[in-house]
């Protein structure tokens, strides 16, 4: 994948949020013994994700098979283009399988190296990359948004406060403190997404920045790294910093910081620290020339809404958008996703330390910071999930409707990518389709359910 290259046009859209993921077909020898489930975020001995029969590892080869089946299912419907899903456990890939379509259009079958825009899945990515800098000592997490990027110094809250009438009415005030890079990691910034804030002064004003429109044919992305900043902050914020969990640009900005950090640009500084340490060759913020014709593609309307289905192409952005820029394939999330559970490390090569993964994956929000909507309930629309640096995370073993452990961690991608982490089941699974739908929710709900059922011992 290309992190920078010269620019070109691109018809695009926003993210708001992730949908589902990975499938591959593969079939694989018998190699080494699984590891011990406690060593889940700590370093293996073994080659990483080397391939096991599910039985190695604890899962039943029967009881996946409905993955594969329940899929096909949706992509005999109408309801699918196609998806691809990988499962690891114990340090091996114990599941691999594609089903329908790369382009229904076209005919053409979905194969397990097919390329995803991974959107919000990106968000991870930046996340590691910011983590990765405060471990170097180039920034730390209590560190005001302003030292990095000046514009965002004096900002002003939208407000809402009742007029003489009893009517509630827009009023600026000013910030009672500054965002930190922590609130650009948990999402407590103050700052929203035009698709989703009730803030309607910072809807409108997203609006006239060009941050925000309506039909979502548009990206950040069409904004240079200056353009986007100015004008990000100069509209309101949705909360005080600090006391509100909002789902938002906030990893956009965080990009920015650690490209101030840094001195790099995004996707280079990735590149060199997270995507070729961990051996992920796919992933970047363009996609070559050479390699376009493996990007999965929607279906070309919505079969729920009827609404078409407009998705980024593959064009080198004018910025990096750390946010939702993301392209790449099933496998190299895998090995994202593996080196997360193994501690930040993986075949010998670290890119955080085990307390900074912890760190990312405990509960940043506590009593004190109240969500609008709660992280599982946008994301699966469930209860019982928090916050961390990153990643939602699981709170306790009930109160989400889906199966799961305390302490998993994971998020998804607008268009159709998700992933989970579960340390206590040693377990890291991906799945991608390219499904923007409304039905994102019910998949990811759906892959879990069929993961889970599938653990044996």
């Amino acid at each position: 994948m290309q992190t920078r290259e010269g620019g070109r046009g691109r018809a695009s859209r926003r993210l708001v949020m992730g949908c589902i993921g990975a499938f591959c077909a593969l079939a694989v020898p018998i190699l080494a013994g699984p590891a011990l489930a406690d060593q889940a975020l700590r370093p293996r001995s073994s080659e990483a994700l080397a391939p096991a029969r599910p039985e190695e590892v604890g899962l039943s080869s029967e009881r996946l098979g409905r993955i594969k089946r329940v899929m096909e299912e949706e992509v005999a419907a109408g309801r699918l283009p196609g998806a691809v899903v990988m499962i690891a456990r114990r340090g091996r890939l114990a599941y691999a399988e594609s089903v329908g379509f790369r382009d229904k259009a076209a005919g053409a079958p979905l194969a397990k190296d097919a390329i995803f825009r991974i959107y919000s899945m990106t968000k991870p990515l930046a996340s590691v990359g910011a983590m990765a800098l405060m471990e170097d000592g180039r920034l730390q997490l209590t560190e005001p948004v302003a030292k990095y990027l000046p514009e965002f110094k004096d900002l002003k809250v939208a407000a809402s406060r009742p007029n003489a009438l009893g009517e509630a009415s827009p009023d600026l005030v000013a910030a009672e403190r500054h965002p930190t890079v922590q609130d650009l990691l948990r999402h407590t910034a103050g700052l929203a997404y035009g698709e989703i804030t009730t803030n309607p002064a910072v809807k409108a004003a997203y609006a006239k920045a060009g941050l925000f429109k309506p039909d979502f044919d548009y990206n950040t992305t069409d904004l240079t790294p200056e353009e986007f900043t100015s004008r990000l902050a100069a509209a309101p914020l949705a909360y005080q910093p600090g006391t509100v969990w909002q789902y938002s640009l906030a990893v956009d900005v965080l990009g920015r910081v650690v490209e101030k950090a840094s001195g790099q640009r995004l996707g280079d500084y990735l590149a060199e620290r997270v995507f070729r340490p961990l051996k992920m060759t796919e992933t970047g913020f363009s996609v070559p020339a050479d390699k376009v014709g493996r990007i999965a593609q929607a279906l070309p309307t919505d079969p729920a809404t009827g609404a078409p289905n407009r998705l980024i192409d593959g064009a080198v952005p004018k910025n990096d958008s750390g946010g939702a820029g993301g392209y790449g394939t099933a496998a190299d999330y895998l090995r994202f996703a593996q080196a997360l559970l193994d501690g930040g490390s993986l075949d010998g090569a670290r890119v955080l330390s085990r307390t900074t993964v912890e760190l990312m994956t405990a509960d940043h929000l506590g009593d004190r910071i109240k969500p609008v909507v709660s992280p599982g309930e946008l994301l699966m629309g469930v209860p019982g999930y928090t916050f961390g640096l990153g990643f939602m995370v699981r709170k306790d073993a009930g109160i989400a409707g889906v199966p799961g452990s305390k302490g998993e961690f994971m998020w998804a991608g607008y268009a159709g990518t998700f992933f989970w982490v579960d340390p206590k089941e040693d377990l890291a699974v991906v799945m991608m389709t390219q499904a923007p739908g409304p039905s994102r929710a019910y998949y990811r709900r759906e892959i879990k359910q069929l993961v889970y059922g599938a653990i044996a011992d």
